[in-house]
């Protein structure tokens, strides 16, 4: 259940009420460089770190933070550390399920930690959306639809995108899916969040125009 929480410093502002947030960065020293007091704050306070890296990024992650002090072994053994690659977390079996993902974070969420830790600061490398270009729209659909698991929560959730990656359509449907956004280092109210009724009755509406112009073409 939703309590009052007291704010987490992340990218030079705080993170109150809302705590689902986009992150763009233009390189990987330039994101560490903005999460490494985040995640090292989190450590520091008893909070579960949950990490969601690329598949060839794990020694560089676990390096990294061992530059700043943390003791990621340690930290696994505990449970405190969980490190996971985002192909086994959002691609089991090859595909992307949206429904078994929002299980996956309403099971990684604290209010079902067994109070082990305060929350979780959970941090998920998203580039494997755009691997087979087949995936942004339904990973969109899936940022609007998992608030309503963030809401219920106090967990800290980033996702980041390099932004050579992903084009300048997924970009903005992206931030509109966020309510709050990392740009240029610094964490922001993001003015373009559109609540996530709104954005998913909007895309149900594109599904359908699609779904009637495939039907005509026939």
């Amino acid at each position: 259940m939703k309590k009052v929480s007291a704010p987490i410093s992340l990218a030079g502002s705080q993170l109150g009420e809302a705590r689902h947030v986009c992150a763009f960065f233009n390189s990987d020293d330039e994101e560490y460089r903005v999460l490494l007091p985040f995640i090292k704050g989190g450590f520091e306070c008893g909070d579960k770190a949950v990490h969601v890296v690329n598949p060839d990024q794990r020694r560089d992650h676990l390096q990294r933070l061992a530059g700043v002090g943390i003791d990621p072994a340690a930290a696994q053994q505990s449970g405190q550390l969980e490190l996971r690659t985002n192909t086994e977390t959002y691609l089991r079996d090859g595909r992307f399920d949206q429904d078994r993902m929002l299980e996956v974070f309403e099971q990684l969420a604290s209010g079902n930690a067994k109070g082990r830790f305060p929350l979780s600061r959970i941090v998920c490398r998203m580039d494997w959306a755009v691997e087979g270009r087949s995936h942004v729209d339904d990973v969109v659909e899936f940022e609007a639809r998992v608030n309503g698991v963030w809401r219920r929560h106090d967990d800290a959730v980033i996702c980041t995108y390099d932004l050579a990656k992903f084009g300048g359509e997924a970009v903005i449907n992206i931030m509109r899916t966020h309510p709050m956004v990392i740009i240029g280092g610094i964490l922001h109210q993001n003015p373009f969040f559109v609540p996530p009724e709104q954005f998913l009755r909007e895309v149900r509406e594109r599904r359908a125009r699609r779904t009637r112009s495939s039907s005509a073409a026939v």
